[in-house]
């Protein structure tokens, strides 16, 4: 038993890859195990075996440690003098420790069989450890593979060297179909110690693998020269990547895209056609978010809520279903890749409620807040707000040097701002002045009169609600147009 044992660590130490001593230590706890429970239930010599590797015989020997004695009490740990100078030489004395060596002859087939299920154990603990050690430091990182069986719909794959990794049912792409041989890759996700399954379980649904095939095709952005800052995924339909670039002379999105968009094509061929944007990286939010809505164009963004990270992006009535995209996918894709939450804003519809809006309050005589006017944003509103400008009168009557100097602008984009103003308060003046000339015939409607007010002066941008709101998370709540 032990023989055949030995002979088959030099074959299992290849095969496996496994560390010789390791096996080795596993072998003799294995057979120290059998070796007790085979002599023990006669000699009760258990606790004192003790099982060596012989490296010159390739064997195990198999021992028990006794102690000699004068008068003899304990058979099963001590020995008599005479014995031991009969079995040592008369250099023996009392006190000393002898090996004695078992008959090996006497293990008998349960104890075979308990020494090669304990080795078999310790085997596959130390493959286990072996491949956790080399794998855990892995996650991420891209794995190549053939397809070699399925399993309850899960995928395994063939690493070679007897290695195998399993892609379940929910790591697999949407609409991707694989055969038994064919070459796969996927992304490492996780690697456990567990004593069952499969012990690394990879992913092509993951953006990791997205980053990593850019990485593989673009040599800016394997020496860092362009940076992946982040990148989301609808696998099997469509995808979303940002990326800067650390040179100004290195255009990032370019990098990626390639000549004629080889590079591209090359990650849209190994995702088995998912769409791919590339997006150029903002450290502005409006920005980020404008860009990030590719391939349609925004006409302005307005951040609603700093802290809980809310917006709104207007665009135009032919641009709006392009930044909704298919089932509200492509603004989905955009609020995940950018952290905020958006809401798409039709320009038209933004367009006619303010003006309603405002007609309303110049007919009933409200202050009209600087944040109707086309031009001023949020944080100039609040700017504003600082020098004591709230309202379109007041700010009607400030100098274009001041508001040039309260909101750091150009002469050309002050002197908007404040046509814009103006203009408001002589339409407004003009509805007092028409209102106090009525004639017997009756005031006419308050609403026509805030319309007609309203368009006459044009003015656009403050918060209302638009056609689709979605969550960073991608909850999403559209109303069709």
């Amino acid at each position: 038993m032990t023989s055949s044992i030995g002979q088959s660590i030099e074959v299992l130490c290849n095969e496996q890859g496994i560390d010789r001593d390791l096996v080795i230590e596993a072998m003799k706890e294995a057979v120290k195990a059998a070796a007790r429970k085979q002599f023990k239930a006669h000699d009760k010599v258990g606790d004192s075996i003790q099982v060596e590797w012989n490296a010159e015989e390739s064997q195990i020997e198999i021992a028990v440690q006794k102690t000699v004695v004068e008068e003899v009490e304990n058979p099963s740990a001590e020995l008599s003098l005479a014995e031991a100078q009969e079995m040592a030489g008369d250099e023996i004395e009392i006190g000393d420790a002898l090996l004695i060596p078992l008959p090996q002859e006497e293990m008998g087939r349960i104890a075979a069989q308990t020494a090669k299920q304990i080795l078999v154990q310790k085997v596959r603990e130390a493959i286990r450890e072996k491949v956790y050690d080399e794998y855990v430091d892995r996650i991420g990182t891209l794995i190549n593979g053939v397809v070699k069986r399925f399993e309850r719909g899960d995928l395994i794959m063939d690493l070679g060297n007897n290695l195998e990794a399993i892609i379940e049912r929910k790591e697999l792409s949407r609409g991707e179909s694989w055969n038994q041989g064919e070459r796969i890759r996927a992304v490492i996700i996780e690697i456990s110690k567990e004593p069952r399954g499969q012990q690394i379980r990879a992913s092509r649904a993951s953006a990791d693998l997205l980053k990593k095939l850019f990485e593989m095709e673009v040599p800016e952005i394997y020496d860092e020269t362009v940076v992946i800052k982040s990148a989301v995924r609808e696998p099997g339909d469509r995808a979303k990547i940002a990326v800067t670039s650390n040179e100004k002379d290195v255009d990032p999105v370019g990098a990626c895209v390639g000549m004629k968009g080889s590079r591209v094509q090359n990650i849209i061929k190994e995702l088995r056609g998912e769409k791919i944007d590339i997006i150029e990286w903002s450290d502005e939010p409006s920005v980020f978010a404008a860009n990030a809505l590719s391939p349609a164009k925004v006409s302005q963004v307005r951040i609603t809520d700093i802290n809980e990270r809310k917006m709104d992006v207007i665009v135009s009535e032919d641009q709006l279903s392009l930044a909704i995209g298919k089932k509200g996918q492509n603004v989905r894709l955009a609020a995940r890749l950018v952290g905020w939450d958006i809401k798409i804003v039709s320009e038209d519809v933004l367009k006619k409620a303010v003006a309603l809006e405002m007609g309303r309050m110049m007919a009933s005589g409200e202050a009209v807040p600087v944040t109707v006017l086309e031009g001023v944003s949020s944080s100039q509103a609040e700017t504003l707000a600082e020098k004591g400008i709230t309202d379109v009168e007041t700010l009607a009557t400030t100098s274009v040097d001041d508001l040039v100097d309260f909101l750091d602008v150009s002469l050309d984009e002050a002197e908007t701002i404040l046509g814009s103003a103006q203009q408001i308060v002589e339409a407004r003046n003009r509805e007092v002045e028409g209102v106090s000339e009525e004639t017997s015939e009756g005031p006419a409607p308050e609403e026509e009169s805030a319309e007609a007010a309203a368009a006459e002066v044009g003015a656009v941008s403050p918060e209302v609600s638009g056609e689709t709101t979605v969550q960073e998370d991608g909850a999403e709540d559209e109303n069709e147009a």
